[in-house]
């Protein structure tokens, strides 16, 4: 797949030498992305692999997504720090240290997908591929997940495209409880 031509990708991701040292995994070829939805257990979305073969991970230029209920981090929003990348070299790729099978196993999290942005939360909450409904080789929701609050899980948007396609800047949002101060959002 590619992707759809009303899609800009190259004003998608922020350019910063942080979030290339951090994030941005080499491109991937089909040889890896095979190896890493085995090792997963899941077919990755056509719309994630085409956007990882324009930047292999990294942080958007937006990186709110609006909600219609109250998280941890906001009364009418979430926020991420990155897009985890397919791979295995950085420390969020999909299959890195603190990946996605990293944060199930070690806190907790529920086994219902893919781990695929990081959240300025440390930890504390992030945004997974939910696969519940469709199967390991089907299309997957997008969820917030929330280890402050049981692991509470927020749906965010019905895939992969419509999650992306629904961040936006963070300026004019709740920011009377979103706790920017405590933590960086780039």
């Amino acid at each position: 797949m590619e992707l759809p031509p009303d899609f800009d990708a190259h004003n998608f991701w922020e350019d910063s030498d942080y979030a290339a040292k951090a994030y941005t995994e080499p491109w991937p070829s089909d040889e890896l992305l095979a190896r890493v939805e085995a090792e997963l257990g899941y077919r990755l979305p056509a719309f994630y692999v085409a956007l990882m073969r324009t930047r292999n991970g990294g942080v958007p230029v937006n990186t709110c997504f609006p909600t219609t209920e109250a998280t941890s981090w906001a009364d009418d929003h979430i926020a991420i720090t990155a897009i985890c990348g397919i791979g295995y070299e950085k420390r969020i790729s999909l299959c890195g240290d603190q990946g996605s099978q990293f944060m199930q196993d070690e806190w907790g999290y529920p086994a219902i997908g893919v781990v695929v942005a990081d959240c300025p939360s440390a930890g504390h909450d992030l945004v997974m591929l939910d696969y519940r409904a469709c199967g390991p080789q089907g299309e997957p929701a997008v969820v917030h997940v929330d280890q402050e609050d049981d692991y509470r899980i927020t749906p965010l948007a019905p895939n992969f495209e419509a999650f992306v396609r629904g961040l936006v800047p963070r300026a004019g949002l709740d920011e009377a409880h979103a706790t920017y101060d405590d933590f960086t959002v780039l």
